[in-house]
């Protein structure tokens, strides 16, 4: 596993940037849209039409097949649509980061092509009211392609001794919850930059999106969720897939390990043994993985405003 990312543009992707050369309309909204594309829909063309209805201040399409040759017809009938193409293997979260480099407005918007999108996604006065909240994160409601609604609603728990997380469908607007499922929401570009963007080195995508859900939380911002913003997906959404993997590591280091001492971020060294029985590895390389995040955490200690255990109990006091 790679050593620990410090901010959120350190990791570097070889990609294809094509078009977006057209000028924002002076009266475009303050929010950009990541769009993340998967399957190659007919639709594409209908979805960019919708979007640029809404006016947003850019519209970034991330492509994960770098051999679509029909993206040079695409950019040709949307030159203001921006095409980023990877030319390397990159998880979701990379993506994102890469994607929020390339754009300006303080908000983004990260959608996916499974997911149907109407041409009235956000309105102006809607906008206005999303970003006056100041949180870090909005999480829209969800539905299936039958219409029934998705959990988004997560809330962390102590179970038998462990963190865990729970989820309910029940929410209302401004609710607190840990992380937007599936990456989907609105998201402070300039809060997301400060947090360090998605760990570049967590391949799984829960643990991945957990990762920097918590470590938001912990130091200091909020993630909230609004029934204003409400989208179907057109196929069957994804099933999080929560099994302990490397990544779990990485972000159990990261989250979970450290404590607040002396209103600092610390891992103390007397963790080692219970983090080594933990993760499964031999001796040396779950050392090094220790020191690694030790390191971490030193460095960003004055960010902290948490531990784990602080945002469980806090998190119904408001």
């Amino acid at each position: 596993m790679n050593t620990i990312s410090l901010t959120f543009d350190e990791h570097q992707i070889k990609r294809t940037v094509i078009g977006g050369s057209v000028a924002d309309s002076p009266d475009s909204l303050n929010i950009s849209v990541i769009l993340l594309n998967s399957s190659g829909s007919h639709l594409r063309p209908h979805v960019f039409e919708n979007l640029l209805e809404c006016k947003f201040h850019s519209i970034v399409s991330v492509e994960h097949d770098c051999q679509n040759f029909s993206l040079d017809d695409m950019s040709k009938k949307f030159p203001a649509v921006k095409f980023i193409i990877p030319l390397e293997k990159a998880t979701d979260g990379e993506l994102i980061n890469l994607a929020v480099s390339e754009v300006q407005s303080d908000y983004v918007l990260v959608l996916r092509d499974s997911l149907s999108i109407p041409a009235a996604t956000i309105l102006p006065h809607l906008a206005e009211n999303l970003t006056q909240s100041g949180a870090y994160c909005i999480a829209p409601r969800l539905f299936d392609s039958a219409k029934n609604e998705i959990p988004c609603s997560f809330v962390p728990v102590y179970e038998k001794n462990h963190f865990s997380v729970e989820s309910s469908t029940a929410m209302f607007d401004g609710a607190r919850t840990l992380y937007p499922f599936d990456y989907i929401a609105l998201y402070n570009r300039q809060k997301f930059i400060r947090l360090g963007g998605f760990d570049w080195t967590i391949a799984s995508p829960y643990w991945q999106s957990l990762d920097l859900a918590v470590r938001s939380w912990l130091w200091g911002e909020r993630t909230v969720l609004t029934s204003k913003l409400r989208f179907n997906y057109i196929e069957e959404p994804p099933v999080e897939d929560r099994t302990f993997t490397l990544g779990y590591l990485r972000y159990y280091l990261k989250n979970e390990l450290p404590r607040i001492r002396l209103g600092q971020g610390c891992i103390k060294k007397s963790a080692f043994p219970s983090f080594f029985l933990r993760s499964s590895c031999g001796i040396l390389e779950a050392r090094r993985q220790f020191n690694a995040a030790r390191v971490w955490v030193e460095k960003n200690k004055y960010r902290f405003v948490m531990d784990l255990q602080g945002l469980i109990e806090s998190w119904n006091d408001d």
